[in-house]
């Protein structure tokens, strides 16, 4: 079996966001830090995705940008085809990792800049990376990378705001093509985008995928979107992994109290005129989370242990899952 492409092992990352030292001082507050993400470990296959859902704060978003190296992690690593992608980021090496991974942000209003024509944006890459050189062949390569997302290489000498918010992420990800990157991290690519321009932009990726063996980490919170995508699922709460397992299995059996209530709580066609189940309480403040399972408060099964002790992420019947209840066999 091969090994991996990408390796996330135990990663985490901690902000400061203590008030500043003299209103500490004087008022006598201690230090605030926010576990953004504690401790997440993943795998990625070459030509497949995993990806990572969760209510709004979980942390998805900062996991994307610490495989990308935007976030250096405060604790764990990231390994890309055998290597360690931070101290590459860091290292001489710098420009031939990043050429390697690269990113689509979310929203495609702010991801362009306005003043420059698609020719620069989506040239600017392949410059900094010194892949080409000479106009007419930098005029052709941007056409072709147009063209490989359905838009016409014409459309080079426009401005971002001659198009819709469809069209602006297919400009993105021709941007984020330009390197001929392996693995792409998708940060809610189409959250911002109707729902026909969605289905568009997911059906280019799927088949820039298959043409180009590429590897997907996507982010989304639309499990619609996740199910027709994803060969993986990661379940997020709270910075951390609490569910990972195939798409079929997590979708047809999942077993976390809270991946139950987030699929409870999707409209189903079969099931109109019934009641459907609302994602019950709210996310606990990052700042101080509750003890044991962050869980808990919400989870209809939490018990003692769960209150005190917080679960690792075991491997139980081929799915990876941090639940005391489904350890103890309660559910």
């Amino acid at each position: 079996m091969n090994a991996p492409l990408v390796q996330a092992h135990d990663l985490a990352k901690t902000f400061d966001v203590s008030a500043p030292w003299l209103n500490r001082v004087l008022e006598g507050k201690p230090r605030a830090l926010l576990h953004a993400v504690d401790g997440v470990s993943f795998e990625i296959e070459k030509g497949k995705t995993l990806a990572l859902v969760g209510e709004s704060g979980c942390g998805k978003s900062t996991v994307a940008r610490l495989l990308v190296g935007l976030y250096e992690p405060t604790r764990g690593g990231l390994t890309f085809d055998g290597q360690d992608a931070h101290a590459a980021f860091k290292g001489r090496n710098a420009k031939a990792m990043r050429r390697r991974i690269q990113m689509i942000f979310q929203d495609p209003y702010a991801s362009l800049n306005p003043r420059w024509r698609v020719e620069d944006i989506v040239a600017e890459p392949l410059r900094t990376h010194g892949l080409i050189h000479g106009k007419a062949q930098l005029q052709a390569r941007v056409g072709e990378l147009l063209s490989s997302v359905g838009l016409s290489p014409l459309d080079r000498v426009k401005f971002p705001h001659q198009f819709s918010g469809g069209q602006r992420q297919r400009i993105s990800i021709a941007r984020a093509l330009a390197t001929e990157p392996e693995f792409l991290v998708c940060d809610e690519p189409t959250s911002a985008l109707d729902v026909s321009v969605q289905a568009q932009v997911l059906n280019i990726m799927k088949d820039l995928q298959r043409q180009r063996q590429l590897t997907y980490l996507f982010i989304s919170h639309n499990l619609a979107v996740v199910r027709h995508v994803s060969d993986q699922v990661g379940v997020m709460y709270l910075g951390r992994l609490v569910e990972l397992a195939d798409k079929h299995t997590l979708f047809d059996t999942p077993r976390h109290p809270y991946t139950r209530m987030l699929l409870d709580a999707i409209p189903k066609m079969h099931d109109t005129g019934r009641a459907r189940t609302p994602v019950q309480g709210e996310v606990p403040n990052p700042l101080n989370p509750p003890p044991g399972c962050a869980f808990n408060p919400r989870c209809p099964h939490a018990n003692a242990r769960c209150r005190t002790e917080r679960p690792a992420l075991l491997s139980l019947g081929g799915i990876r899952i941090a639940c005391h209840a489904v350890e103890e066999g309660r559910i």
